[in-house]
């Protein structure tokens, strides 16, 4: 059917007014911080490799921190921030989050975490996906999230590919990535049943399956290029892609939150050799101990409590009591939307029995750890990136406000969308949008 000019016209109107409300917040602009110094003076410093600074001084110089301490001085020159009454803490990390991978969730081409080809598993690398005008980063940032991990999710088989670490800091991608590959993606548990034939049995045989043909084939590669090696279940993008995973240079995430699952995890783990970390956990707290014993980092959502089959002793005290038992907590919203949100889950997690000093680290540290990026972020140290963020309070209250984000010591803008659709639209009368007043 044709249409006319003018219904033609009126689309391109409409088109046009939607993206630009789409484009609100996109365009955030650092300051210019770039060969210049700052001092954050008089804060409650938390540096969390070490003890609590009251009325410290934190001092940032080309990106870098430069000076932590009660009593340093102030170079000549400097940016001073005077932060009394504040709290000053390294910026916070989700680690498994898929910011950049998703716009809306329920529109299928605005979504880039899951790979349906069963030749591109392991191989498969969100970064090459990762939108860096993303109007979810803005909204996250201006919440103290300075850093995320993006994590794919299992779709064709029970690899999902390979996880990176990257900040929230102006784009392009190239200069937000820290480090890539940072971890492999795998599922067990129910979601790895499903993938690999109806069985928790399969995920399991099919994960030694795997890495048993990748030893295999980086032992062989003249062998497999001259087509004198057994068939193998991977393609050999993702036979190369698990290389740094036998090599032990990143640690296999693997989703379990049963605890007979967790148990199958941590076995599996010893048996192939391989640096393992539990996601999800539901059931962690029941066999902590284990996993304490095996030296297993655990992230986790201390906000699931909701009981499925595939978690049925899920509690609210999760974080707390795998805390006691003496495992390495870090928390995770396993989210894109909502990863802001991260500072009221370990609020809340404090308030179940965990420490404040190990939820703090569980946003900051422990997570920089985890996907081996702590050289240089996850703590105020002298000698790391310059992630900053200066509270009105402590940052697990829920009335806290952000006053400041500095990444790669430049002051990140505090505007979202959100704050320019509210200011845009709080006065508009009795008028209708897009509608003449009557006459």
């Amino acid at each position: 059917m044709r249409t006319s000019p003018e219904r033609n016209a009126r689309g391109l109107i409409w088109m046009w007014a939607l993206l630009g409300l789409l484009a609100v917040g996109q365009a955030v602009t650092p300051s210019e911080l770039t060969g210049q110094v700052v001092a954050i003076v008089n804060g409650d410093v938390h540096t969390v490799s070490g003890p609590l600074i009251r009325g410290g001084t934190v001092i940032i110089t080309d990106g870098r921190i430069t000076s932590v301490g009660e009593n340093s001085s102030v170079p000549d020159g400097a940016r001073v921030i005077d932060a009394s009454g504040m709290v000053v803490t390294p910026g916070f990390m989700d680690p498994l989050t898929r910011i950049g991978l998703v716009e809306i969730g329920a529109a299928s081409g605005t979504s880039d975490f899951v790979s349906t080809d069963d030749d591109i598993t392991a191989a498969f690398r969100v970064g090459d996906a990762v939108n860096y005008a993303s109007t979810l980063i803005p909204v996250t940032r201006s919440e103290g999230i300075t850093s995320v991990g993006v994590a794919p999710v299992p779709g064709a088989s029970i690899v999902g590919g390979q996880a990176l670490v990257m900040d929230l800091g102006p784009g392009p991608a190239a200069d937000m990535i820290r480090r890539e590959p940072a971890a492999m993606v795998v599922a067990l548990g129910e979601l790895g049943s499903g993938l690999a034939g109806g069985s928790r049995a399969n995920a399991s045989a099919r994960l030694r399956e795997i890495i048993s043909d990748a030893r295999d084939y980086q032992a062989n590669r003249g062998a497999y290029r001259s087509g004198d090696t057994r068939p193998y279940a991977l393609s050999h993008l993702d036979l190369e892609a698990l290389g740094p995973v036998l090599r032990g240079e990143i640690p296999v995430i693997v989703q379990a939150n049963r605890a007979s699952d967790i148990h199958a995890a941590i076995r599996i783990a010893d048996e192939l050799d391989l640096q393992l970390v539990l996601a999800g956990a539901a059931e962690g707290w029941m066999v902590a101990g284990d996993i304490a014993a095996a030296n297993v980092p655990v992230v986790i959502d201390p906000l699931r409590n909701l009981p499925t089959f595939d978690g049925l002793a899920a509690t609210l005290e999760n974080g707390g009591r795998l805390e006691a038992a003496g495992v390495e907590v870090v928390f995770s919203t396993f989210d894109a939307h909502n990863v802001r949100n991260i500072k009221q889950l370990a609020g809340n997690a404090v308030a179940y029995g965990m420490t404040h000093e190990g939820a703090l680290r569980a946003v900051t540290l422990a997570p920089a750890e985890l996907l081996g990026v702590s050289a240089t972020q996850g703590s105020i140290d002298v000698g790391k990136v310059g992630d900053v963020v200066v509270w009105s309070g402590d940052p697990f209250e829920f009335s806290t406000q952000v006053r400041h984000v500095f990444i790669r010591g430049q002051e990140a803008s505090l505007e979202t969308r959100q704050k320019e659709l509210f200011r845009r639209y709080r006065n508009i009368g009795d008028v209708p949008p897009f509608r003449p007043p009557n006459r």
